[in-house]
Order: structure tokens, then sequence, then C-alpha cells
């Protein structure tokens, strides 16, 4: 792949894989964008061994989930938890993270697999075959997680 297309296939998917990103890390736009910033790093250096056996939206998206499970790996005791990250503003402007706060915590209580399920079906409109790629799991498993999921969220946001 040259670097021009692998250029072009990006512009195209990093809006939908920041989106991806802020979801798994409740709303934390720092860490998202340097979770991203690695997957894309990562996907550069290993552009040459994209074979198209995928889309390249999933190629991208397992990269950037493992990335993220890397940084949960490596998180240490000491870092400041995520949801400190959600700042409230100080005005009555009412920015992204304030808006969809409620929802970033409930995110953080689901297990991550589900966490990851629910980002991908809803915030960026995959089918449950492209998840299960990106996810590496059975299709089953990924109905089943993102079945959890929902449950799951409806128990934490109170409507």
């Amino acid at each position: 792949m040259t670097q021009e297309r692998f250029i072009d296939l990006v512009r195209v998917e990093q809006e939908p894989l920041r989106r991806f990103l802020l979801a798994l890390c409740n709303g934390n736009a720092a860490l998202a964008d340097d979770i991203a910033q690695d997957a894309l790093i990562r996907a550069y250096v290993a552009s040459g061994s994209f074979m198209g056996l995928s889309k390249f939206r999933t190629w991208l998206f397992r990269i950037a989930y493992n990335c993220y499970i890397d940084h949960l790996r490596k998180a240490r005791p000491e870092e400041a938890p995520v949801e400190a990250a959600i700042a409230v503003p100080a005005d009555d402007t009412s920015d992204a993270s304030f808006r969809y706060q409620q929802l970033y915590q409930a995110l953080e209580k689901l297990p991550e697999k589900e966490k990851a399920a629910i980002a991908l079906f809803y915030f960026e409109d995959l089918s449950i075959k492209e998840i299960a790629g990106i996810l590496n799991m059975p299709q089953g498993t990924v109905k089943y997680k993102l079945s959890m999921g929902r449950a799951h969220l409806k128990q934490y946001i109170q409507l």
C-alpha cells in the first residue's frame, strides 16, 4: 500500500476511529487521541502487510482496539481515573463531553468487550460480522455482548 493510499483511507476513518476510542475511554478525549495516534502509527508501520482480506476499517479498528487493551494492561494504579477527564463546563455552554457524560459514565461500568461491541454497533453502525473481526470473537458472542451491554446500560442510565 502506498503512503498516499494509506492517508486517503485513514482520512475517511479518522473521525469514526476517534468516536470509537472516545467511547472506550469514557469521554477522555486526550486519552482517546493518544491511543488513536498510537494505532495510526502502528497501522502505518504494518500497512505493507495489509492484504485486503478484511475491510480497511475492520483492520484499523482492530489495531486501535489492541492499542486500547495494551493501554489498560499498562495502566498504573497511580494514574488519575478516566472519569476525572470528563469536566462539567464552568458556564452554561454545553460541549460534547458534558452532553454525553451520563452515557460515558454508564459505558465505563460495562465490561470491556460489551463496551466495545456497543460502541462499534451503535456509534459506528458496523455489522455484527465486522465487529466480530475487530474484537476477534464469533458473531454469536458479539450478539450476546450487545444484548448484555444493552441490558446493563438500561440499568445504569436513569431515563
